[in-house]
Order: C-alpha cells, then structure tokens, then sequence
C-alpha cells in the first residue's frame, strides 16, 4: 500500500466512531462476515443519489480497507438514482490522503483510476446509476449513503440486503471557503468507519 496512505490510515481512530454509529454499521460487518464465513465473494454497492461524491468516497475506501485487512474477494462498487460526474474535489481528496489518483478521459463523465498500492488493481471511478452494466446485477449488498437515495430507490433490484448506511453531503460546502475542509472531514468519516467495519472480519 501506499506509504503516504498508510501513514493516513494510521491516523484514523475508530474509538471515535460513536455507539449509535456502531449500531448502524452492523449489518453490513454482518454482511460481510457471512459472505467471508462461507468462502463467497463479498460485493459491495455503494449508492447515493448522482454518484458523485459520499458513495465514491465509501467505494474507494471500503476497497482500500479490505486490502489493508486482507480480506479477500471483495469487489465494491458504486451507483446513483442517476448519473453526473465525480465532482473534482472528491479526487483532489482522496490525492490529500495519499491516492495516487488518475484522470483517464476528459468527458462530461470522465473515468479515473484510483490506486491505493502499485501492484494492485485500480479502483474505476465514474459515474453511473446504481443498475449500470459495470455494477452487479445479483448477490451484493446495497449500501444507501445517503437519504434521498435510500427514500428514492425503495427497490434494488439482484440486492441481496439493502444496508442504510447514511453521511452528510459536503456538497453544501462548494460554495464555501470550507470547501476542502468539509470534503476531507467527511473522508476521514468514512475511511474511519470503513476501517472500523473490516477490522471486525475475521
């Protein structure tokens, strides 16, 4: 893993995740756990409602903590109710912590290659409704990181659960002279919690 990364996620500190917090996060170590138990792989969902930021945020870092425990045949993905683009700050944050990050095309839409170590796969990110052919069509978990997602979609379809696992949009700060703040803020959340879920696997 990237040396830069690896310092990050040594930063991270789970014992600041709250009780309530950990309440949230147990259906998808559940989920996890179960698939890992009986030797399955493990795919993950992560769907907001433009794919844009929290859900490739929660795909990066879910990938990159799953290496970082060894859990393997985990494959995380992500989805929309529709499709936009990877906002910029998202890449530009995900650089901060120690990515090395990839801009591949140069469309509306444009294709990164995000990764977290040099001899591993990079994660694709780009974005696209949650049923978009690069995502599975079956046997995952749905992981809903946001509310107008998790009230908009009230069916995935091939979803095997469907986990509600909600974030604040930094969104709300484009605008904002906090802008870079907030966007690292609500990594640091994630990456926390996700570091968190796959320490739980066994």
């Amino acid at each position: 893993m990237n040396t830069v990364l690896l310092d990050f996620i040594e930063t991270l500190s789970v014992e600041d995740i709250p009780a309530e917090r950990k309440e949230t996060l147990q259906p998808l170590i559940d989920f996890i756990a179960h698939k890992v138990a009986n030797n399955e792989p493990v795919r993950l969902n992560f769907i907001c409602t433009h794919n844009s930021r929290r859900s490739h945020l929660s795909q990066v870092w879910a990938q990159t903590m799953a290496s970082y425990y060894n859990v393997a045949q985990v494959f995380c993905y992500s989805g929309g109710t529709e499709a936009t683009a990877l906002y910029p700050q998202v890449a530009e944050t995900l650089k901060f912590a120690g990515f090395d990050v990839f801009k591949l095309s140069e469309e509306k839409n444009p294709v990164y290659a995000i990764k977290y170590a040099v001899n591993e796969q990079p994660i694709i990110g780009f974005s696209k409704k949650f049923d978009d052919a690069f995502n599975p069509a079956a046997e995952f978990a749905a992981i809903m990181t946001c509310s107008q997602a998790d009230q908009g979609c009230p069916f995935i379809a091939g979803a095997e659960k469907r986990i509600p696992i909600t974030f604040e949009d930094p969104k709300a700060f484009d605008d904002s002279p906090l802008k870079a703040e907030k966007y690292k803020e609500r990594s640091i959340q994630i990456a926390t919690e996700m570091l968190y879920v796959f320490s739980k696997i066994s």
